[in-house]
């Protein structure tokens, strides 16, 4: 099983880039546990809400491993959790970023947010492009910092799209 991450700014791209990836290469989807936790409670997240979001997300994501699908394609794992957590409220619970290194991905598409226009879907905070751009470079750090393997993306939707699926064909290639 190879397993992919979208990583990166909201409205970077990931959502639809995750299903743009299954459409074409097959395998499993997993989406955003966060979206699924707003629309269920009906109100923006606070800082105590952080461990059950995170928690949810690698539920969702253990039962995708779970069925051993060829290719996992992850629409974000606990490091957006974590980065929102510090960028929202200053703090992170010290176990995701444990969770998080405990868990193998082959690669995590880092997408950047420039080139694209910010899309607000009731959910998103980030409409500054410098905003989103601190959270890619954020992303970006912790990624280096730890050896992550990650492949940067930019451009227009088109040019995403080609760059991601020629990571994917390759990583599915090795």
């Amino acid at each position: 099983m190879k397993v992919v991450v979208l990583t990166g700014p909201e409205s970077s791209g990931k959502s639809w880039l995750s299903g743009e990836l299954q459409a074409h290469f097959g395998g499993e989807q997993v989406g955003e546990y966060v979206r699924y936790f707003i629309d269920e409670h009906r109100r923006d997240t606070c800082y105590a809400d952080i461990p059950a979001i995170a928690r949810g997300q690698l539920a969702w994501e253990d039962a995708a491993r779970a069925r051993q699908p060829s290719l996992l394609i992850l629409d974000t794992h606990l490091l957006s959790n974590m980065l929102w957590s510090r960028t929202l409220f200053g703090d992170c619970p010290a176990w995701l970023e444990e969770a998080l290194l405990a868990r193998h991905y082959d690669l995590h598409v880092l997408l950047c947010p420039d080139a694209i226009p910010w899309h607000d879907d009731g959910q998103r905070c980030q409409p500054q492009l410098t905003e989103r751009q601190a959270f890619f470079q954020a992303t970006h750090d912790w990624l280096s910092m730890h050896q992550q393997p990650f492949e940067v993306v930019q451009g227009n939707w088109e040019q995403r799209k080609y760059a991601v699926f020629e990571a994917v064909s390759r990583l599915l290639q090795a």
